[in-house]
């Protein structure tokens, strides 16, 4: 016959009331805490009455008109009030709500060339969250920074993260007009190499010009400058400074207004695209599930 032991106590008291107790510490009332609880005051009373039966002493002198903290309950609230406070702070860290910040990291091209020209729909929605954008190209260690989501190019698979494919990172040539002009317009992809690259060491270059049926070209004799990001080279092409590789999703108004021109239709594509992620863990975190939401419902506008 197996052995039937008491139940054991928790060591700690029902969080309900200590909840009661700091409310009614601070007040030094029943009514006010209860008030400030959404309870009764019999209810406030009965909670308080568990944790004095719990500790075995009482913790409120109970006069006509007021109440006092007995010596057990002096000891007592400082710590309970400081342990209050440290619970709603790392809850309200776990919960990421709404309000609060959001930090994004994202690359430099995103970031200017699309991101920066939809968020303020983001924000009218939220106007309680905060959002804060860096601009990097490493990957991010979501365990040890600040960081609540990630976009990035790639193939959309990393262990531990939620990925969401945004837009195809594709790649097409592209000039300015007065460039173009220069050599009585780009008629033939090899009319291309007649004008200066922008980063010739870009693999995009050499997939692309393969996929157009362009063979003996000389990128790798050309100065190997490179500016880091579509961006910068986009700025350059616009300048009239040489020909850039870019990505159409992120050049639509440039493109639109005439200051770039894409001279040929084939578009490359290694299987890269856009994503945002995040860890998997996080998912359901309001603020995070707040900006995917809006993000993949904007990407998909036309």
């Amino acid at each position: 016959m197996p052995d039937l032991k008491p139940p054991q106590l928790s060591p700690l008291p029902p969080l309900q009331a200590i909840r009661v107790f700091e409310a009614v510490a601070r007040h030094l009332s029943f009514t006010k805490a209860a008030q400030e609880l959404g309870m009764t005051q019999a209810a406030a009373s009965y909670q308080i009455k568990l944790l004095e039966e719990r500790i075995g002493a009482p913790l409120f002198l109970r006069r006509p008109r007021q109440i006092e903290l007995t010596e057990p309950g002096q000891r007592l609230a400082p710590a309970v009030s400081e342990a209050c406070a440290i619970l709603g702070q790392a809850y309200a860290a776990a919960r990421g709500g709404a309000d609060g910040l959001l930090c994004i990291t994202t690359v430099l091209t995103f970031a200017s060339n699309w991101l920066a020209q939809h968020l303020g729909a983001f924000q009218l929605a939220h106007p309680a969250l905060a959002v804060r954008l860096d601009t990097s190209s490493r990957l991010t260690d979501f365990a040890r920074e600040d960081v609540d989501l990630a976009i990035r190019s790639g193939g959309g698979k990393w262990p531990g993260l939620e990925a969401h494919k945004l837009l195809d990172a594709d790649f097409t040539p592209m000039l300015s007009p007065k460039l173009a002009a220069s050599i009585g317009g780009v008629n033939d992809p090899a009319d291309l190499l007649r004008l200066p690259i922008l980063d010739p060491g870009d693999i995009w270059w050499m997939q692309w010009f393969e996929a157009a049926g362009v063979t003996g070209h000389d990128l790798a004799k050309r100065p190997g400058s490179s500016m880091g990001a579509q961006a910068y080279e986009a700025n350059a092409a616009m300048a009239g400074h040489g020909v850039a590789i870019l990505t159409r999703a992120l050049f639509k108004n440039e493109i639109a207004d005439g200051r770039l021109v894409q001279p040929f239709d084939l578009v490359g594509d290694d299987g890269h695209a856009y994503w945002l992620v995040y860890p998997t863990a996080r998912r359901n975190v309001p603020k995070i599930r707040a900006f995917r939401d809006w993000i993949l419902a904007e990407i998909a506008c036309p």
